[in-house]
């Protein structure tokens, strides 16, 4: 019944485009995120991503193109790392592993090129944000529900399918749940598409207690690290800084009980990572990284990885003698071809120091865009300028988890979040065309603030 009712709403995706070709775009949101043809028998082997892929462009060519928009920086520094990659790709170390890579990754930088060309409105604006939270809920949802069931593991929770690529990999899915609780909140707070109402907040405290299940269930370390940082960026646009404080207190006070050892474990690793194999073969990895790049500064190409040789070192605390005589064990071990682990080596490794500083532009720089437009519609007089405020406070934050949680995992390419890039491009590309100077300002048609919301709050 799940596979028939999957391909079902599909099918009525597909249909209804036909009739408004921007739902294509939509889309391809929802095949990319939830790859329901991994799981469903019926869509087995079919190239759903290149097909709502191209019916995406189709729509952009036969409504969009030529509808006013601008080829932004951000953009043209997406194609300046398409390009490189590109380059890098040709020259691999690895070609075949290259080539394995390079072909989703080209797609998911193209898309983030062109997504923004179709978010032409605030309303499309939204309705992609709306189409992403809610394919990755359908994922988060299903992780949650496992783990307060099973109490989840490392590697132990399966979600649709048992693929440990793009967001079903454990801890790419802890960090992006954690990224996507504000804009969760912006859309109940803010939504148009779905009007704020008591029903919709409740359903959307719901998700976000299932977006911070989900670290629990997969035993990442990551998803603890982010959520913590959450908390502690949110206290920017938090109204009662002490209530929050009290409560999110009140909060893991209650929560620590229920944890399942495993999870409580893995997590006292954080602070020692020498006495962890994997925390250390992460260390081993990126030391071997900067070696690597010392030779070859131009970087290897994807998969350059492989081509390691590491030498880790485990130290552990034995106390289990008698006295209090303590006995440090130290054991080492060797490995070949691991991965980096981390976005910023992973760029490094692979893309050279020119590939890192193009992804670390585009990055920072949209941190910097966001800022902008906070401060620019902080105490704006209009409603929806007060929304698209919020809504780069939502994108800044989430964005910042992605930049930590990247630490950690190698996510430089993660399709989701260079979808997130395309919704910061198109959000801020909006606000300057309303607010460029001498364009009047209709008060008239400013849309009214949803009931409760407030203003965003200064820093």
């Amino acid at each position: 019944m799940l596979s028939l009712g999957i391909a079902a709403f599909l099918a009525a995706f597909l249909l209804m485009g036909l009739r408004r070709p921007f739902l294509w775009v939509l889309c391809y949101l929802y095949v990319d995120i939830v790859a329901p043809q991994k799981f469903i028998p019926i869509l087995a082997g079919a190239p759903l991503s290149f097909v709502t892929f191209m019916l995406a462009g189709v729509a952009w060519a036969l409504v969009d193109r030529g509808a006013g928009t601008r080829f932004t920086p951000r953009q043209g520094l997406i194609l300046l790392l398409l390009v490189w990659c590109a380059l890098t790709t040709h020259f691999a170390q690895f070609p075949a592993a290259a080539a394995t890579k390079w072909a989703w990754v080209w797609k998911a930088l193209v898309f983030a090129i062109f997504l923004p060309l179709t978010l032409r409105t605030r309303l499309r604006i939204e309705a992609a944000a709306l189409v992403m939270v809610l394919s990755a809920a359908a994922i988060v949802v299903s992780g949650a529900l496992k783990t307060l069931t099973s109490g989840g593991g490392y590697g132990l929770l399966h979600f649709f399918v048992n693929d440990n690529t793009g967001l079903y990999e454990g801890s790419t899915l802890s960090m992006a749940a954690i990224a996507i609780i504000p804009l969760i909140l912006w859309l109940a707070k803010f939504g148009t598409i779905l009007p704020p109402s008591k029903p919709l907040r409740l359903a959307a405290w719901g998700l976000v207690a299932c977006c911070l299940l989900i670290p629990v269930g997969t035993v990442a370390r990551t998803g603890l690290i982010c959520a913590g940082l959450l908390a502690v960026v949110m206290l920017r646009s938090v109204r009662r800084r002490a209530l929050y404080l009290v409560g999110l207190a009140g909060a893991v006070l209650l929560a620590l009980p229920l944890l399942p050892a495993s999870y409580t474990e893995r997590m006292g690793t954080i602070g020692h990572h020498e006495a962890d194999e994997s925390a250390s073969t992460r260390v081993a990895v990126w030391k071997w990284t900067l070696g690597y790049v010392a030779e070859h500064p131009l970087g290897g190409g994807f998969q350059a990885y492989l081509g390691n040789h590491l030498k880790i070192e485990t130290r552990g605390v034995d106390s289990s003698g008698a006295g209090s005589v303590e006995a440090v064990n130290v054991q080492n071990t060797t490995d070949n071809a691991r991965a980096f682990h981390s976005a910023y080596f992973e760029m490094l490794g692979e893309q050279g120091w020119p590939g890192l500083a193009l992804w670390l532009t585009l990055q920072i720089s949209g941190l910097v865009q966001l800022e902008s437009v906070q401060r620019r519609l902080r105490r704006a007089p209009l409603a929806i300028d007060r929304r698209d405020g919020a809504l780069a406070l939502a994108l800044q934050q989430g964005h910042i988890v992605y930049l930590f949680g990247a630490l950690f995992v190698g996510i430089a390419y993660q399709p989701f979040i260079f979808m997130l890039i395309g919704i910061q491009v198109a959000l801020v590309e909006n606000v300057r065309r309303r607010l460029m100077p001498g364009k009047p300002r209709d008060e008239k048609r400013a849309m009214p603030l949803p009931a409760g919301a407030a203003p965003l709050r200064a820093p």
